[in-house]
């Protein structure tokens, strides 16, 4: 696994992805991004979500109802900044994505919200 991050990842990037930080609101590239196509981690390039999932929540962040691949994908209990959340991250290199919260459209109810500096977009 890649251990130089600071060498391959922009400042910004090194920030989400493996400081668990968050790209402000509505700034991120692929928040009101709709093209067809798959969406990888920017750091080890792990199938993470389709855009078949994605939908506009108004939040200001990519949000998708569910995940590409289940096994791609770790969910941890994020009690920080005084919130109960739970974090998602890439299973293989552990990259911060972002968080999943309970108030997505049906018939998942899930909005996966993630960070565009987390993510790489493959056009279908």
């Amino acid at each position: 696994m890649k251990k130089d991050w600071k060498e391959i990842l922009t400042k910004e990037e090194f920030f989400v992805c493996r400081q668990k930080g968050t790209e402000p609101a509505f700034s991120g590239s692929y928040d009101k991004f709709f093209e067809d196509g798959q969406y990888f981690c920017k750091c080890c390039g792990s199938y993470l979500f389709n855009s078949k999932d994605k939908f506009n929540s108004g939040s200001g962040w990519p949000s998708f109802t569910s995940q590409a691949k289940e096994e791609n994908i770790l969910f941890l209990e994020d009690n920080s900044h005084g919130m109960r959340r739970i974090e998602v991250q890439c299973s293989k290199c552990r990259s911060h994505l972002g968080h999943v919260f309970d108030d997505g459209p049906s018939p998942s109810y899930k909005r996966f919200c993630i960070n565009s500096l987390s993510l790489k977009f493959k056009k279908s």
